[in-house]
C-alpha cells in the first residue's frame, strides 16, 4: 500500500486508479502524533480528504493538538498520480513554525517545505523514497542544504483476524531535518487495526502502534480511532 500523505507510522488516504471521481473524508484522534519515528505533537485530531480519478490524487491532511493546544498546527496539501504498481507525487507540508502566515515563502522565514516522492508496490511490500527539494528544508554537516530524504518499506499482513502493517524506515544522510549525522534508522514500527463496535450496524477502526527510533533511541505506543472514509 503505498501512501501520499502524513500521519502515525506514515499512513494516510491510499491513491487508487479508477475511473471515476472518488472522494474520501475522514479524520484520525491519536494519543500522540508520530511521524517517521519523530515526536511531533501529543494527543491530536488529524483530518484528512482526498479527490481521485483515473490514478491521479489531490489531498489535503492536517494536524491540530488538543491536549497542548501550542503543539505546532501542520497543513499537507498532496499530488500524486499512480499507475501499475508505480506511484510519484509532490507535497507542500505547512508547519505554524517558524512562520505562522500561510502565504510566506521567503528562505528561512517560511514554514513550508516542499518533497517529492516516488514508490512502487511489490504487492506484500512497497517502498517509497523522499526527497525535499525546497522550502525549510535542514542542513548537513558542511551547513548547506541538506536535501533531507527518508526511505521506507511497509508490509501489510493479516493475523488472528487483524489486519497490521510493518513498517521500516531510514534516512541515507546527514540532516538537521532528521536530526542524524548520517545513515540512520529511524522508524520501525507494528501497526494493527480491527473494528471497534459501537452498535449492531456501526463500528470504527481502532488501530494501535508500537514505534521505535533507534537512532534517536526512544519508543512510542500510538493509539487512535478512524471517523469517515
Amino acid at each position: 500500500m503505498l501512501v501520499a500523505a502524513c500521519g502515525v507510522c506514515g499512513y494516510g488516504l491510499k491513491a487508487a486508479a479508477q475511473e471515476r471521481v472518488e472522494f474520501q473524508l475522514a479524520a484520525d484522534v491519536v494519543s500522540q502524533y508520530i511521524w517517521r519515528g519523530q515526536d511531533c505533537g501529543a494527543v491530536s485530531v488529524q483530518p484528512a480528504l482526498a479527490l481521485s480519478r483515473a490514478g491521479l490524487t489531490l489531498s489535503a491532511w492536517g494536524n491540530l493538538g488538543i491536549s497542548v493546544p501550542d503543539d505546532t498546527k501542520e497543513l499537507d496539501l498532496t499530488l500524486s498520480y499512480s499507475a501499475a504498481g508505480f506511484t510519484v507525487g509532490v507535497t507542500d507540508y505547512w508547519f505554524s513554525h517558524p512562520e505562522r502566515r500561510y502565504f510566506i515563502y521567503g528562505e528561512g522565514r517560511t514554514g513550508h517545505l516542499f518533497e517529492g516522492f516516488v514508490g512502487y508496490d511489490f504487492g506484500r511490500v512497497s517502498a517509497v523514497w523522499y526527497t525535499n527539494f525546497a522550502g525549510n528544508d535542514g542542513i548537513n554537516r558542511e551547513g548547506k542544504r541538506a536535501y533531507s530524504s527518508y526511505a521506507e518499506l511497509q508490509a501489510p499482513f493479516r493475523l488472528g483476524g487483524i489486519d497490521w502493517s510493518a513498517t521500516l524506515g531510514c534516512v541515507p544522510y546527514a540532516t538537521s531535518t532528521y536530526g542524524v549525522n548520517g545513515f540512520a534508522i529511524t522508524n520501525v514500527g507494528l501497526r494493527a487495526t480491527r473494528p471497534l463496535r459501537v452498535t449492531d450496524s456501526f463500528s470504527l477502526p481502532l488501530f494501535a502502534a508500537l514505534i521505535a527510533n533507534p537512532a534517536a533511541e526512544q519508543l512510542h505506543f500510538v493509539v487512535g480511532l478512524t471517523v469517515g472514509h
